[in-house]
């Protein structure tokens, strides 16, 4: 692959979360091509401050709540440390705004797609993303966006129960989230029940559920280029993810699918975005729709997932052309599996209690690729193995009850 060593890149990450297995597989990507690999982490012992493709952890705490400008100046003295140009890649919503929302004072020390600076705060915010479905024609669950107390009231005395809470925009994990992560509501009695502790101006999206006997969960990963093409196009179906039914991916394959390909090109061609897109969407079988439910714009945890025959991912594709270098084409490799060793157990203890299972899963696996393992870079998945167990953790206690409710968070 010609792939430009003279040009690193740098992991950049805001907040506090140090078992990110999608940083690791960055590093590992372009590591592995001889790319220079520089990341952010919390502290000095995290997976991917440990791998041995990593040239140097810039150690940085963040909460993803300070001042943008302070964030800008954080990473430009970085930009000055490491001395030569270098490809940014996001690992969360808030370091793809941040690069997005202020262009002009990091592009002398980074290569970055550029993109209309609004939009990637807009495609995060679940109510921005709806409405671009809205305005494109792009299937996405009925959502109700309630302004007060009194706007969920109304609401709940016409709503089909179940319904589903999430937060309305993206950065409010790291404050104080209105609900923690995707809340399937039962009844009417449990939804204003939590709307009392929302506050005068709620800050989340009430959207149809979609029940999961009726649906497929499925992803695609893709490169677009300047002009909104894409370079690199993935489509996989998700087998399980953390929490269950609501989370990340804890296990996946590639399958190939033309028509949802077709659609997620579509939609960015037409709001012309530019870089790296990790789409959720779940095809719903009462009505024979595809329907957005996430579109992150920056790179996905599970992107090595996926993988053209050349060995194109998403970051290798956008290394590449940022330094000016062609993109190989191939096909995915169809039947190929990712797994996330920390999540997936407790994962498939909960679907089994569910009796929920996919018809896509293939026959055999092609390959697998581990989120933490490899042969090559043992580090990273010792020292998530030490940060799992180690005393007073509570990881493994949130895992356990979690798989104990056997679904994301509920309301009855």
């Amino acid at each position: 692959m010609d792939v430009d060593r003279g040009v690193p890149g740098l992991i950049v990450k805001f907040g506090n979360y140090p078992l990110h297995h999608g940083g690791v597989g960055a590093i590992r990507s372009l590591g592995r091509l001889g790319v220079p690999m520089y990341a952010v982490t919390e502290d000095r012992c995290t997976p991917a401050a440990v791998s041995r493709y990593l040239e140097r952890a810039f150690v940085w705490p963040t909460t993803g709540t300070e001042e943008p400008e302070r964030l800008v100046a954080g990473l430009l003295r970085i930009g000055r440390r490491i001395g030569r140009p270098t490809v940014l890649v996001p690992t969360d919503e808030e370091a793809a705004v941040l690069v997005a929302e202020h262009q002009a004072e990091l592009a002398g020390r980074f290569l970055f797609p550029r993109v209309e600076p609004g939009l990637p705060r807009r495609l995060a915010s679940k109510q921005g993303l709806h409405e671009l479905c809205a305005q494109h024609g792009i299937a996405s669950p009925a959502a109700h966006f309630p302004r007060s107390y009194e706007d969920v009231e109304r609401f709940a005395t016409t709503a089909r129960f179940p319904v589903v809470a999430k937060n309305r925009e993206a950065f409010v994990r790291r404050a104080r989230p209105a609900v923690n992560g995707t809340t399937r509501i039962a009844s009417r009695e449990g939804l204003l029940r939590l709307a009392r502790e929302w506050g005068e101006r709620p800050g989340v999206i009430l959207q149809e559920y979609l029940p999961r006997e009726d649906a497929e969960d499925w992803i695609v990963h893709a490169y677009f280029d300047a002009e909104s093409a894409p370079l690199a196009m993935f489509t996989g179906v998700k087998v399980r993810s953390w929490p269950p039914h609501a989370g990340m991916t804890a296990h996946a394959y590639i399958v190939d699918n033309p028509e949802l390909a077709d659609l997620a090109a579509r939609f960015v061609k037409e709001i012309g975005f530019s870089g790296i897109v990790d789409l959720d969407l779940r095809f719903d079988r009462r009505d024979g729709r595809y329907k957005l439910l996430d579109f992150n714009p920056r790179m996905g945890a599970q992107f090595r997932l996926f993988e053209n025959e050349p060995g194109v991912d998403v970051v290798r594709a956008l290394h590449l052309d940022l330094t000016g270098r062609p993109v190989p084409e191939g096909e995915q490799l169809v039947g190929r599996r990712y797994v996330v060793e920390n999540i997936d157990l407790p994962a498939l203890l909960a679907y089994r209690r569910s009796g929920y299972t996919t018809p896509h899963v293939p026959a055999r696996a092609s390959g697998t690729e581990l989120a933490w393992f490899a042969r090559d870079d043992l580090r990273p998945s010792l020292v998530m193995l030490a940060r799992l167990v180690r005393p007073g953790a509570k990881h493994l206690y949130q895992l356990w009850r979690t798989s104990r409710r056997g679904s994301g968070a509920a309301a009855k």
